[in-house]
């Protein structure tokens, strides 16, 4: 599923404007594993990840907050890390700027640049005005907020999952990235001086 949603849009409605965004940064939290929230124990905050598919669970860290959604038969979800603005027929231009002005540079009043508007799980949050208290626990609605199919099949490679603890890090290589929007991401997998096999890996297109 976390390689699946890579090129998927989502689309918040947000006083009368569908915000769009397509992502391309993902992780994986699967069962039996020391990353996961869910190892730590079932506990109310973290019931989402052993809701129904499609249930948003969304937590503060120290950055801010970051949007999972639930998946499998539980407790697996699918971290959405970053993505790129959609400007279409369904969010328009005046969608972007609602984007910019919930997700203003650091000095509170400059625009970002449009490709880091939402390069990380803080700054996707912000962009799309999503708040924990709102929104974890509960599904993803067709009417306010929903994940997009996307047109084209993007070209994906995987790597390190980040921001682990090395106690609970087992170097699983299930974060996944849109490599023609890796500079989006929230590390570039890319990067200068990155190789193939050691830094990042290439994941063949599905079939069909």
């Amino acid at each position: 599923m976390a390689r699946e949603l890579i090129g998927c849009v989502l689309r918040r409605r947000l006083d009368g404007l569908w915000l769009g965004v397509r992502i391309v940064e993902t992780e994986a939290y699967g069962l039996d594993d020391p990353a996961s929230h869910a190892y730590l124990g079932r506990t109310p905050s973290r019931e989402p990840m052993w809701m129904p598919p499609g249930t948003i669970y969304m937590y503060h860290s120290r950055a801010g907050a970051s949007l999972n959604v639930s998946c499998g038969t539980g407790p697996e979800a699918v971290l959405i890390k970053a993505g790129v603005p959609v400007v279409d027929e369904s969010s328009p231009r005046a969608a972007l700027d609602a984007m910019h002005r919930l997700n203003p540079a650091p000095d509170g009043r400059s625009r970002r640049a449009e490709r880091r508007l939402c390069a990380g799980q803080t700054l996707l949050y912000r962009a799309l005005g999503l708040t924990v208290a709102e929104w974890t626990g509960r599904p993803l609605d067709p009417e306010r907020f929903y994940i997009e199919a996307g047109k084209a099949q993007p070209r994906i490679v995987s790597t390190l999952r980040l921001g682990i603890r090395p106690e609970r890090d087992d170097c699983r290589r299930s974060r996944y990235v849109d490599r023609d929007h890796a500079a989006s991401a929230t590390s570039n997998p890319l990067r200068r001086g990155a190789v193939a096999g050691q830094d990042y890996w290439e994941i063949e297109p599905a079939e069909g």
